[in-house]
């Protein structure tokens, strides 16, 4: 099957409804009262978003419809877990969800192959943090984390990080025929996501640099000394500091 077809799992995509945020709203409302066929109609008015978020990895070799259908699994959960009092839109919500129940059904079925225990580990810990988030209503920390599970902070970070795909931050994740929802999206806010990702660009130029041309960052702008300090504390003359300097600023802020 291909996915230039509107064929999957038996479902012509071409003939799904979808629902506007408001009949969302009010169908999600009566979901949580335990109205099954509210349930089930939310879920038929968005399994379009499962095929956006399944036509993503249509070049790892997957079944599509097997991704389809663990897709839905995590739509399924979006719609359980969706919390009414948040002002946010439910595709928003839901997207990540479905994302991450297929990396997790990839991750399961992954030949590059995690060790068991590592992979024990960060399982055990994503319950931890999915259980933590619920109760205090905000991402718990690694250490947090650790501290629940009683095993060292590095152990856990470096579990988590194991069984993670990186991706883009400027992935687009979904698209209603509007402004695309971006990977960013997801994990910040306001200018604060310019300013951690410039700085992690910053860093990376940093570690690039020689051990003279990073003593020369610190000395100059950490510890506010003068070109010609400078100068005398590493042996060379104020004119060589100078060019060295510009030449650091020009690599870091290129």
């Amino acid at each position: 099957m291909q996915f230039g077809k509107v064929d999957i799992c038996g479902i012509n995509t071409a003939t799904l409804p979808v629902l506007k945020e408001a009949d969302n709203m009010q169908l999600l409302q009566k979901s949580k009262t335990g109205d099954k066929q509210a349930r089930n109609k939310i879920v038929e008015g968005n399994l379009r978003l499962v095929l956006s978020v399944v036509q993503r990895f249509s070049n790892r070799g997957e079944n599509p419809d097997d991704l389809f259908q663990v897709g839905c699994i995590g739509l399924m959960k979006a719609v359980d877990n969706f919390d009414l009092t948040q002002n946010v839109r439910f595709s928003t919500y839901a997207v990540p969800m479905i994302i991450g129940e297929i990396r997790r059904y990839l991750r399961d079925n992954n030949a590059v192959r995690v060790s068991r225990s590592v992979r024990d580990t960060a399982y055990r810990a994503m319950q931890v943090r999915e259980r933590l988030q619920n109760e205090n209503n905000k991402e718990p920390t690694v250490e947090e984390i650790a501290k629940e599970l009683e095993l060292p902070k590095e152990s856990v970070a470096l579990a988590l990080e194991a069984i993670v795909e990186p991706i883009s931050l400027y992935e687009p994740i979904y698209s209603d025929g509007g402004d695309p929802v971006y990977v960013v999206d997801q994990v910040g806010g306001g200018d604060e996501e310019k300013d951690w990702i410039d700085e992690i660009v910053l860093r990376d130029e940093i570690a690039d640099l020689s051990e003279r041309e990073k003593r020369i960052l610190y000395l100059r702008f950490m510890l506010g000394k003068t070109q010609t300090e400078v100068a005398n504390e590493i042996g060379v003359s104020q004119a060589q500091v100078s060019r060295l300097e510009k030449g650091v600023m020009e690599k870091i802020l290129r």
